[in-house]
């Protein structure tokens, strides 16, 4: 499937999803407003007394505003100007963007995108999150959506669009103010350049072009005209994130604003045996103990106090038995002898070449993987304030999924629709944690909130996990078994690939079962499998349902797939005794010619193959295209002590446009030591008698900055239209790393983390 931006292909695994969101979409636009925009409270303070332009339409201001907002009846909510740009009399430009910022830039790199077509002076434009209004929905899939790499991508055209749109405007009542032909204006730096070369800045003209009809069809800038996008641009928020006073979901504050913690069962879908909370309500600032019920059928016990530390004393002051018999209790030592035997046996399948001539190859590799759960972790952990009045709610947090959680929040709270504004928020991380199908955690500090409201608690809550919460609460990355049986002749060229997987399905059960399940087959527990090796390959899955509950993390089912297929190409290059790269590039043929630039960018850069390395090193390569970017590594590494160490990583990136090439490169960084995070001893989530082991950073690792090696991200230079790069850089990194350590040793690594003993 094709969608109508540039033609650019979507990934396989949410191809069917645009195509079925529509119906959802047009549900929420009839039932929720779409004149509301989130501003940060002192950001709409400013704009509720400022007489600029109103290109920015909140409902709240209606009665500041001297005139309504020019809109276009022929167009979407998604392309219309007025909730996406406002301009100040001083000639300020706040572009609303329609994602989550957590740290990936697109609270730069989409006012680059707007400000580009506009003609803004760079230094004086801002930006501000959205909300759950429907024009923030990803235009591609119809629904709101911060992931899948997809801000960029999907919004390229669209916030290019919305900058040309508002630009016509302006020029429009430039010429009418002047009294001439619109043609003969053109716009420079945030001004309207006129005859003789009078001019008019765009804090000038804002009222007036608010008046204005917005152009259906605009005229977009040649490439080679630009002159923000494609230029290293430093971002919006640096400043407030390096003198530490950005704020994130944890920081909001209102009001009379009570903080919520709870004990959650430690078996999933556990209840209350019995509780005692008399300890607990005698703690100062405690103001009421509430059994609430959780995601998954559990149960659980949250204590309201004035802040958090009065919360958490209360909670630890809880006696509480819990009865898990109802519910099965998760070994992973069991689970793993389980999932090795179904891996023996075929299962449903997804590719059904001829392997029939493996019997009879001259040589063989039979191998297993496995890949444990893994935590999202993000340095901020999960929160969502709730403020209820009567038949409106608001909420403040920072969600991937607003229009998701809105209507979650709906259901809980019992408020319409329409009366629920979620204020999106910055936060800190979530590697796919802050966009969940059931809205766990929103809908638990719903639950709350409603429950402390009956319990005679008029104010606002905000329900705040702590760190061993969000590690012991889940959702996880699944954990997964691969089983490959694999025939070649001595030339390399491959004979037969037999390969099963055995993985929880992350969507199975969810609203995304009926668009991205087909067949039996969860579509994110294969991608990345064969591709883009021309070889034949008979590919099966399992999909066990155990009681963990499994979502997508940073580049969902490559961060598996990625390290097999490269790790085994590798290992069949090694035994015909070929040359990694040159091998891969045999593999690939005439195709793929992304893959093959961004590994040769990779190949060039950091010398592979003419550059002496230093004794006890060797080099480490990988490929993968996920997202519809391509990312390639070549490592450095060495073993010491038995230990592996990572010392240098070369990236070549092939993302098409790189519109911040800045923003590209410290994704690219943070997505391969996320993926060293793979392979850290200690970096593992299990689970005894059904409850996570883990609690906090002591036991479950994550790198620290003694662990990151020297990293170059080199870019391919291309003005094709943007792909994803959030999640690309992550999964090439623990097989390339891998690849090394295997020359150094002479023994191919098949579990994450490492283990080389």
């Amino acid at each position: 499937m094709h969608f109508d931006m540039n033609n650019l292909e979507m990934p396989k695994h949410l191809s069917l999803l645009a195509e079925k969101a529509q119906a959802a979409t047009d549900f929420v636009a009839n039932d929720v407003s779409i004149s509301s925009a989130a501003m940060p409270r002192r950001s709409f303070l400013k704009a509720a007394t400022a007489s600029g332009f109103a290109l920015g339409a909140y409902p709240m201001l209606a009665s500041a505003q001297e005139a309504t907002p020019a809109k276009s009846a022929a167009l979407k909510p998604t392309q219309q100007p007025s909730a996406f740009v406002h301009i100040d009399k001083d000639g300020t430009v706040t572009v609303t963007i329609n994602r989550l910022d957590f740290g990936q830039g697109v609270q730069t790199g989409l006012p680059m995108i707007l400000a580009e077509e506009l003609d803004a002076d760079w230094a004086r434009v801002k930006s501000v999150h959205g909300s759950n209004n429907p024009a923030y929905v990803d235009p591609a899939f119809g629904i709101h959506l911060t992931g899948g790499s997809g801000s960029i991508r999907n919004s390229y055209t669209q916030y290019r669009e919305l900058g040309a749109r508002t630009r016509a405007m302006l020029v429009n009542a430039a010429a009418v103010q002047w009294n001439v032909d619109a043609s003969t204006l053109r716009t420079q730096s945030g001004n309207v350049i006129g005859p003789g070369g009078k001019k008019l800045s765009y804090g000038d003209l804002a009222e007036a072009a608010m008046q204005q009809p917005v152009p259906e069809k605009v005229t977009l800038k040649d490439p080679q005209d630009f002159r923000i996008i494609g230029k290293p641009t430093g971002r919006i928020d640096a400043s407030a994130k390096s003198s530490g006073t950005q704020n994130y979901g944890i920081d909001v504050r209102l009001p009379g604003m009570l903080t919520a913690v709870v004990a959650h069962p430690p078996v999933f879908g556990g209840r209350l045996a019995s509780l005692d909370d008399s300890a607990a309500k005698a703690v100062k600032g405690v103001k009421a103990v509430l059994r609430v019920p959780l995601d998954r059928g559990g149960e659980g016990v949250a204590v309201v106090a004035d802040g958090y530390w009065a919360a958490k004393l209360g909670r630890e002051a809880l006696k509480i038995v819990w009865d898990s018999s109802a519910v099965d209790k998760t070994d992973s030592a069991k689970q793993l002898v389980s999932y090795q035997a179904l891996a023996k046996k075929t299962g449903t399948l997804k590719y059904n070449d001829d392997v029939s001539k493996i019997a009879a190859a001259p040589h063989k590799i039979s191998a297993e993987f496995v890949f444990p759960y893994l935590a999202h972790a993000p340095m901020e952990p999960l929160n969502c304030t709730v403020a209820v009045t009567g038949d409106k709610a608001e909420l403040w947090l920072g969600t991937q999924m607003p229009g998701f959680d809105g209507m979650a929040a709906s259901k809980v709270l019992g408020v319409p629709p329409q009366n629920v504004k979620i204020n999106v928020q910055m936060a800190g991380g979530g590697f796919g944690r802050r966009a969940i199908p059931t809205s766990d955690y929103v809908v638990e500090a719903c639950t709350i909130a409603k429950a402390a409201y009956t319990a005679g608690l008029n104010a606002p809550v905000r329900t705040l996990w702590s760190r061993e919460d969000d590690i012991k609460g889940g959702y996880y990355r699944p954990m997964t078994v691969h089983r490959a049986d694999i025939g070649f002749n001595a030339q390399g060229e491959i004979a037969g690939w037999d390969h099963v997987i055995v993985s929880q399905s992350i969507l199975m059960g969810t609203l995304f079962e009926s668009m991205l399940v087909k067949d039996g087959i969860d579509g994110t527990s294969v991608e990345g499998m064969r591709e883009p090796y021309e070889l034949p390959m008979r590919l099966s899955v399992h999909h066990p349902k155990v009681n963990v509950p499994v979502l997508w993390w940073r580049s969902v089912g490559s961060t598996h797939t990625a390290f097999v297929m490269e790790t085994l190409i590798d290992e069949i290059a090694t035994a015909t005794k070929q040359d990694p790269v040159a091998y891969r590039f045999k593999l690939m043929g005439d195709k793929h010619p992304r893959h093959k630039a961004a590994l040769q960018m990779a190949v060039d850069k950091s010398g592979y193959g003419k550059k002496k390395l230093a004794p006890g090193r060797a080099w480490g390569v990988a490929v993968h295209e996920s997202f519809q970017s391509v990312v390639a590594y070549v490592v450095e590494a060495s073993v010491k002590n038995g230990t592996p160490k990572l010392h240098s990583v070369t990236a070549g990136v092939h993302c098409n446009l790189a519109v911040n090439p800045k923003s590209v490169e410290a994704q690219v960084q943070g997505a391969a030591l996320m993926g060293l995070s793979m392979c850290l001893p200690g970096a593992a989530i299990t689970l005894k008698d059904g409850a996570v082991e883990q609690s906090n950073f002591g036991d479950f690792v994550v790198p620290r900055i003694t662990d990151m090696p020297q990293m170059a991200v080199h870019i391919v230079p291309s003005a094709d239209a943007p792909t994803g790069i959030g999640e690309p850089g992550l999964p090439a990194l623990a097989p390339a790393f891998a690849n090394a350590v295997a020359k150094l040793t002479g023994k191919r690594l098949r579990e994450l983390p490492f283990k080389l003993a």
